[in-house]
């Protein structure tokens, strides 16, 4: 059986690897504080529409105290965290380790790459709304659970890539592997980042955005301006994302947030720069006009955000 370990065991690692283990996985979380304690004591509990349940026993433990080796590892940081875990994944990570970086942040697995020379990282994002609402207890805000990988260069393909993708599958994780994961990926990011965006240049939920009037347009403008950049960049998106984005947005729960803004409403460390500052920074590398990016940059870099 493969082993598998999760850092991170928040709302996108908590829920992610709960599925696993309750599938039948082998699978160790990587996490510390209260919500390391309330899992080693009470087990997780995972609360979504139609599908509450506690993991329990659960494998568990700090980065200082894992000591095997395994198989797939997802990486379920925040991309400001990323730098930190080098470390710890050049120590546990062997020859045949995958590493699955599951970030917000666009071009994640790439960067890993350059500094984790001889183990492979893809690229991947998830599909999911939840969030850590108490130490040990993950709430699920929406029936979403996919999770998408896969290789920037058809040449580091592996068999066991196809198997990740059958363990996903038996433990009723949508998604698996994808021929084109730059693609797939940045159709990921044309949403999360716009909807972050947007919330924050307004201080708006969801709700305000599943409203026709400016909130929507506004949504609808951000991503019309990924797709200008992936457009310059050569990526083709087989749909209409911001039709597509629409129907992701109405889905939600009106009084959803993003984890960007509840990390900047409490002050704390945020992705802000991958999620928003660095769209801008393509647009006028790539010369392609965004100016609805730009008004979020100037409202957000004067607000000393």
């Amino acid at each position: 059986m493969r082993k598998y370990l999760v850092i991170g065991a928040g709302g996108t690692g908590g829920a992610l690897g709960a599925y696993l283990a309750r599938g039948g996985m082998d699978v160790t979380f990587i996490a510390r504080g209260a919500h390391l304690r309330a899992m080693k004591d009470n087990g997780l509990r995972v609360i979504r529409t139609d599908d509450e349940f506690t993991l329990k026993p659960v494998k568990a433990c700090t980065m200082e105290e894992y000591t095997d080796h395994p198989d797939v590892i997802f990486v379920c940081v925040k991309g400001y965290s990323l730098e930190s875990l080098y470390p710890f994944l050049r120590r546990i990570a062997g020859k045949d380790s995958i590493v699955i970086p599951i970030l917000n942040i666009y071009g994640t697995g790439a960067v890993m790459q350059k500094q984790l020379p001889g183990i492979l990282v893809t690229d991947g994002c998830i599909y999911v709304a939840s969030q850590l609402r108490s130490p040990g207890e993950i709430l699920m805000s929406g029936d979403i659970l996919r999770v998408v990988f896969g290789v920037r260069d058809s040449s580091e393909f592996r068999p066991a890539l196809r198997e990740v993708e059958k363990d996903l599958a038996k433990c009723g994780i949508g998604g698996g592997f994808s021929d084109n994961i730059q693609r797939d990926a940045l159709l990921k990011f044309s949403y999360v980042s716009p909807q972050g965006a947007c919330g924050l240049y307004f201080g708006v939920s969801a709700g305000a955005m599943q409203k026709e009037g400016i909130y929507r347009d506004f949504f609808c403008e951000l991503v019309r301006e990924i797709g200008r950049i992936a457009e310059k960049e050569g990526i083709v998106f087989t749909e209409d994302i911001v039709k597509r984005n629409l129907h992701i947005l109405d889905s939600l729960k009106p009084d959803m947030t993003t984890s960007l803004q509840k990390d900047v409403a409490c002050g704390k460390a945020s992705e802000i720069d991958g999620l928003i500052f660095e769209v801008v920074r393509n647009a006028r590398r790539l010369k392609v006009d965004a100016p609805a990016y730009e008004k979020v940059a100037e409202k957000l870099s004067g607000a000393g955000i």
